[in-house]
């Protein structure tokens, strides 16, 4: 059975009453409080002390300090006035009443204070939700605008490159009409200077006719030997050379490489992959896969890498035969270290270089170039050298691909010194 506290100590003011209860050994985290507008409880067992006070209070604003072997509780008044007692006088039942309605009260303002915070939950998240649908839409226009941009600067490139097409075509048909007229009239000057020869040739020779039949007999030999045959009539003579694509003699050219080479270049411009679910979004320029090396290229010149790869990779899914598209993407890569990547887009370019021609040496010497790059840089010296020497295999004067293997090598060497 709990010892009731009876030592204690109150004394009060018109706002507020102050109460002492001492208790031995009395802490925060053991001590149980209770109070209500007439009813305050403490519990630390064995200890028990409880109050039916004369007048309600606030017990919102009331408060309560533990330490020093004493609870002291500062309780403010709802109305200002001298109470009489501390405590009023009931029996039992009305103890029990008072207690059960404390309790209960309680409850209700825990359960009303729970509510409130769920709500306020409720419309925090709200808020947030709003907050989030707001930035998100802001960052959807933001995005079409920044297509919207990008198609636009897309289409007046790709105008502007057509005007400098059909601009240079044009000049060049006036080139051809122009050296076909200086051809024409060459053609003409030439007939007029043969004829006024042969002309003067003619009547040359009808002078010595003459001057021959009333000549004597021992020199009408002598002037047949000395007349001038009659030119021979104005012509064209044809001529046909063998038709070659590749700029070496045929005597030292790899006809049948150079034959499967030029098929597997036709098969990849024919090569496209339309079962593509984004080429409904696209515009026709940007469904040729020339068209989309070409914007890649620009956007490499200007250090924009990430949107040049996106150019090179919706070139290759439309087609992935052309080794090119991998051998520029290489490069981006190498910019951007991702080496992996630099080094499987250079495989792929090498994998489509074949059969091994002049027309495709330059290709390739720059694919081995840059896996070679990308292996030193992932400290892999001696496949990067590997690169390098198949690159001065196929052009051995570059001077540039010298040095870097020279260096690759001196690393090497000083590698080897150091483990040994």
């Amino acid at each position: 059975m709990p010892l009731q506290v009876s030592d204690y100590s109150w004394q009060q003011t018109e706002i507020a009453v102050f109460i002492s209860v001492p208790l031995r050994g009395v802490s925060v985290r053991d001590a149980d409080v209770f109070c209500t507008e007439n009813y305050l409880k403490v519990n630390f067992a064995p200890f028990l002390f409880e109050v039916f006070l004369y007048a309600p209070i606030d017990d919102e604003s009331s408060k309560a300090k533990i330490g020093n072997d004493t609870i002291v509780f500062t309780l403010y008044k709802k109305e200002a006035v001298m109470w009489e007692t501390l405590s009023v006088s009931v029996d039992k039942e009305m103890m029990q009443s008072i207690r059960e309605k404390s309790i209960l009260q309680a409850q209700e303002r825990a359960k009303e204070a729970t509510e409130a915070k769920a709500i306020a939950r409720r419309e925090d998240k709200k808020y947030a939700l709003n907050v989030m649908m707001k930035i998100e839409e802001e960052e959807r226009e933001k995005i079409e605008n920044m297509k919207e941009n990008e198609r636009i600067k897309a289409t007046k490139e790709l105008e502007a490159w057509k005007k400098h097409q059909k601009k240079a075509e044009e000049q060049k048909r006036i080139q051809r009409e122009e050296k076909l007229y200086q051809q024409e009239k060459q053609i003409e000057e030439e007939g007029k200077k043969l004829k006024h020869k042969s002309l003067t040739r003619n009547s040359t020779s009808r002078i010595l006719a003459t001057k021959g039949r009333n000549s004597e007999n021992m020199f009408s030999e002598k002037l047949k030997e000395d007349s001038i045959p009659a030119p021979r009539s104005v012509g064209s003579i044809k001529i046909s050379f063998t038709p070659r694509v590749f700029p070496t003699a045929l005597r030292e050219s790899l006809v049948a490489e150079e034959e499967e080479w030029l098929h597997k270049q036709a098969e990849a411009r024919r090569a496209m992959n339309t079962d593509i679910p984004e080429l409904n979004d696209l515009k026709e320029e940007e469904k040729n896969p020339e068209w989309l090396k070409d914007k890649g290229n620009k956007l490499f010149a200007t250090e924009n890498y990430l949107a040049a790869i996106h150019a090179y990779n919706l070139a290759i899914r439309l087609n992935n035969k052309i080794p090119l598209l991998y051998l520029n993407r290489a490069a981006c890569h190498l910019k951007l270290k991702n080496l992996h990547k630099a080094i499987e887009d250079s495989s792929k370019a090498l994998e489509l270089l074949t059969p091994p021609v002049s027309d495709n040496a330059n290709a390739r010497m720059k694919a081995h170039v840059r896996r070679g790059t990308a292996f030193c840089q992932l400290q892999l010296y001696i496949e990067g050298l590997q690169d390098y020497e198949a690159a001065l295999k196929i052009d051995p004067s570059n001077k540039i691909v010298q040095s870097d293997a020279e260096k690759i090598r001196n690393i090497i060497q000083g590698t080897d010194l150091k483990k040994s």
